[in-house]
């Protein structure tokens, strides 16, 4: 059964999908087309075309299209037009280095990649996925810090990601690439000496998307959003647009409730707004419910996908813990926090060891002392918030809305914490 599991995913699937595909709106028509690459095969070299790899699993078929021809508009709403095409519009040239076949998953990772970035492109940003969710995303004074620190966020999860960067790849950043197991790279380009230094790992997909450079352009742009069901039936939508671009759309947040106005009771400072801009901004490419906490310009620990909110931000907190004690024990010894752990109970390493680092983590709280706090949804309640604030949180960003703001208010007027809303909340299934 292993081997045949190991052969499966070597395995470039047949598909069967056609060349072309048109989807009618009444009297609207937009025309797509597969999208295909030559490649040599990676068992005997000859030159074949193929699509995606495969689907979400080996054994599922899928395919890739790119929008050709048509234009949209239902109501007031312009869908994005053909000829802005960013992943399904990849050519062979583009693949740097094919790597491993690219299938379903390396792409939509690489395409939530941009998703995010498109905010971000004023400064050098890093953003690592894994399973269409950001492992760790950060801005730096260039590429090769933005890596680093979205690396160091969550080393672990890490492995095997695909990394998606707003600026070229040059060699200092293609270094530390080039000392991580990575699924995929993707840039605008890659300056002289990077390429080789990448190449070093045969299995990397490395990708140039040129139009990274133009992807503050997409923030406006929506596209048509389709859900299968298990039916056959389909749900579709506009996609969301995030009216958050600067700190004049965060306002301070006030209620009134029973006939009594809260309101926080302080501004956020400069780099308190830029922590929270910076969240909201990762926020749209979370699954939810989903909490996080970012600190610098960096995620500090991102909880993704639970069904109370919580819940979601006890698990950043404690994947805060558990990703800043990896960070530190990997600078002291070279070694991972589990590793560590594993040694000391097999009696190789110190228990005084594991001590040092938990007793530093416990310290730093985690690194979440100072951080931001980002909620993709109103809390109902204040313990959500007050999770954070027990961390030592100084601001929070959420949408608001609940009919308990109030209390939500008064928790961070009680610890010192600002707090602005959005108005708009940032679901994303």
């Amino acid at each position: 059964m292993p081997e045949d599991l190991k052969k499966m995913y070597r395995t470039v699937m047949e598909d069967h999908f056609p060349d072309s595909l048109s989807i009618r709106f009444g009297g609207q028509e937009l025309a797509y087309r597969k999208r295909s690459w030559k490649f040599p095969d990676e068992k005997t070299g000859e030159i074949i075309e193929k699509g995606l790899r495969y689907g979400e699993n080996p054994g599922q078929e899928a395919a890739l299209y790119e929008l050709v021809g048509g234009n949209l508009t239902l109501g007031n709403c312009r869908f994005i037009d053909p000829h802005n095409g960013l992943v399904s519009a990849i050519r062979e040239e583009d693949m740097l280095q094919e790597g491993k076949h690219p299938g379903k998953i390396n792409l939509t990772d690489l395409d939530n990649g941009l998703n995010i970035l498109k905010f971000l492109m004023d400064k050098p940003a890093a953003v690592i996925l894994k399973h269409n969710n950001p492992c760790g995303a950060a801005m730096g004074k260039g590429p090769a810090e933005a890596y680093r620190r979205a690396n160091r966020a969550d080393r672990i999860a890490a492995f095997g990601g695909c990394l998606v960067v707003n600026r070229a790849v040059d060699k200092e950043t293609a270094a530390l690439i080039s000392e991580n197991y990575l699924e995929v790279v993707a840039a605008p380009d890659y300056e002289e000496g990077s390429l080789d230094l990448l190449k070093k790992r045969s299995n990397l997909r490395i990708i140039q998307v040129a139009r990274i450079d133009r992807l503050a352009e997409y923030v406006d742009m929506r596209f048509v959003d389709f859900k299968s069901l298990i039916d056959g039936g389909l749900i579709v939508q506009q996609s969301p647009l995030n009216r958050i671009k600067g700190p004049g759309d965060l306002k301070l947040a006030e209620t009134t409730y029973q006939g009594k106005t809260y309101r926080i009771s302080r501004e956020p400072t400069p780099q308190e707004m830029e922590d929270l801009l910076f969240g909201w901004f990762i926020e749209q490419g979370v699954t939810s419910n989903s909490v996080l906490y970012v600190k610098d310009g960096c995620t500090v620990g991102i909880g993704t996908g639970e069904q109370d909110r919580v819940g979601v931000a006890e698990i950043a907190v404690y994947k805060a813990y558990q990703k800043y004690a990896d960070a530190l024990c990997f600078d002291r010894h070279r070694l991972s926090y589990k590793e560590l752990e594993l040694a000391v109970e097999k009696g190789e390493k110190p228990l005084d060891l594991k001590e040092a680092i938990d007793a530093a983590t416990r310290e730093a709280k985690g690194g979440l002392m100072g951080a931001a706090m980002v909620s993709d949804a109103f809390f109902p309640f204040r313990d959500g918030v007050d999770v954070g604030i027990r961390q030592g949180i100084r601001a929070v960003v959420q949408p608001g809305g609940s009919m308990r703001d109030w209390e939500v208010i008064e928790a961070c007027n009680e610890a010192g914490v600002t707090m602005v809303l959005t108005g708009q909340r940032a679901f994303k299934h």
